[in-house]
């Protein structure tokens, strides 16, 4: 007897896995993918382990196909019609409901300024810009954060270029949508005077860490102000200090860590990347059921050569999105720069490094410029070039498209039909109920010839018959 003989195990295993395979490749696999080319933009056949052969959309622009993860789509000028009515650099910009708030900063010649130019976000753009509530005082270098339906202005430099400790709030009517004018934050000052300080919003609150201090140098210190039930801010609180004093860097919250890179420091421009651990204060006590849960804290920061920027960075257009951190153009100490760059930290808090392309790069060097993330675009408005302070902003698509076909040796992508919304989603499992179901049928017929290998042989004998009668 044979390895393979008809009557062996060894036959009966080979058999059984084929059929196995037929089964999922026919009830499972081919359903399955009938419905993702329904509903997606490209689906995967086989194995695409590895593909040689790429395709990109246009929208991609001149970005390597497939576009490595956390890149941008290159950047493009806002049209002229959308520029702010004056020029603007180290302002404080957010997203206000459905508001675009460009507040304070420099016109360039370092006279803070007392405007606040508001614009509608729709769709990932915004609408022309008007003017809005005037602040109180002349402020440049201040930081904003967005907590609820308010936004905090936090210190920032006066007319005369000093520090100050002020804490402002903008508050929109939640009924009107209507914007209110900017006051002081009832019973809420910084603990000391500062300006180009990095502000954040948290679960419960916000984070205001490092800037320039009263004395003209960068500080370590980290605050923490928390919300009450009312959602007003509380007093501001010390928080761990931080390892390298900065001024003018960029902070963002990945996971349960919060990252401040880049900024000057006592010697100039760093390229230095510190992580800070924000959690609830350990306790050896048990909280009891239903216990109000614990504040959160920068419990301590943490500091790596091998996490730090490519080069040093000041004034950089700084943000987080997707996961991703990014740092846009700021200065290097010996003018504004061009370059992007990004990382994606990994869940145990490291950085696999930063990477950067070519082609996402700057048009030219900016430092000064606010960045804001609106739906799957980032916009960087105003900031200072070589030549002159900007009115204009530009920006990039956050989501280059995946390619639209592939090639490899096991596998291959290939470009599907995305029916969106609920019509998309109803015939695509129509087309897995109705692929199945074939299937099923091929199934069976398939199971019935391998049980009756003789009735099918002499029916295609038969076959064969009747066609050599035919041409006879």
């Amino acid at each position: 007897m044979g390895l393979f003989d008809a009557d062996g195990w060894a036959w009966a295993g080979v058999k059984a896995a084929i059929w196995f395979v037929l089964i999922i490749l026919l009830l499972g696999y081919i359903p399955d993918r009938a419905y993702y080319f329904t509903v997606n933009r490209t689906i995967d056949l086989g194995l695409l382990a590895w593909s040689p052969v790429n395709l990109c959309p246009a929208e991609n622009k001149t970005l390597p196909c497939p576009a490595p993860v956390g890149s941008v789509i290159p950047w493009e000028a806002s049209p002229s019609q959308l520029s702010l009515p004056e020029p603007r650099t180290n302002t404080a910009v957010a997203q206000l409901g459905t508001r675009l708030l460009v507040v304070g900063g420099s016109d360039g010649a370092a006279t803070a300024t007392t405007s606040t130019y508001v614009a509608e976000l729709k769709g990932g753009t915004f609408g022309s810009w008007t003017e809005g509530p005037a602040l109180p005082e002349a402020r440049t270098g201040a930081s904003i954060v967005v907590i609820g339906s308010s936004a905090y202005l936090l210190g920032g430099s006066n007319a005369d270029g000093d520090p100050t400790a002020t804490v402002w709030a903008l508050k929109v009517d939640t009924e009107t949508n209507t914007l209110g004018t900017w006051a002081a934050a009832e019973g809420v000052s910084l603990p000391e005077a500062r300006t180009g300080a990095s502000a954040l919003a948290v679960s419960d609150g916000l984070v205001m860490a490092g800037g320039w201090g009263p004395d003209g140098a960068p500080a370590a210190t980290v605050w923490k102000a928390d919300v009450d039930s009312a959602g007003a801010l509380k007093a501001f609180e010390a928080q761990a200090k931080l390892f390298v004093p900065v001024a003018d860097a960029t902070i963002a919250q990945v996971g349960d860590y919060l990252w401040l890179y880049g900024g000057t420091g006592a010697e100039g421009p760093v390229g230095a990347v510190q992580r800070g651990n924000l959690d609830v204060e350990p306790t050896p006590q048990t909280p009891a059921p239903n216990a109000t849960p614990a504040p959160l804290k920068l419990l301590q920061w943490a500091i790596a050569d091998a996490y730090n920027l490519p080069a040093a960075r000041t004034a950089a257009a700084g943000f987080a999105a997707n996961g991703t951190l990014y740092v846009v153009g700021g200065d290097d100490g010996s003018g504004p720069r061009p370059e992007l760059y990004w990382t994606v930290p990994n869940g145990d808090g490291t950085l696999p490094g930063w990477k950067h392309l070519d082609e996402t790069d700057l048009p030219a060097g900016l430092e000064g410029g606010s960045a804001i993330v609106s739906g799957s675009n980032v916009i960087v408005i105003g900031g200072t070039t070589r030549d002159a302070t900007l009115a204009s902003s530009i920006r990039a698509n956050l989501a280059p498209q995946e390619p639209f076909f592939q090639a490899g040796l096991v596998g291959v992508v290939v470009p599907a039909l995305k029916i969106g919304d609920e019509v998309g989603q109803q015939l695509g499992y129509l087309a897995a109920a109705g692929a199945g179901t074939v299937n099923f049928a091929i199934l069976l017929l398939v199971g019935w010839a391998w049980a009756h290998p003789e009735r099918v042989r002499g029916w295609v004998e038969r076959r064969r018959a009747r066609r050599r009668a035919r041409r006879a």
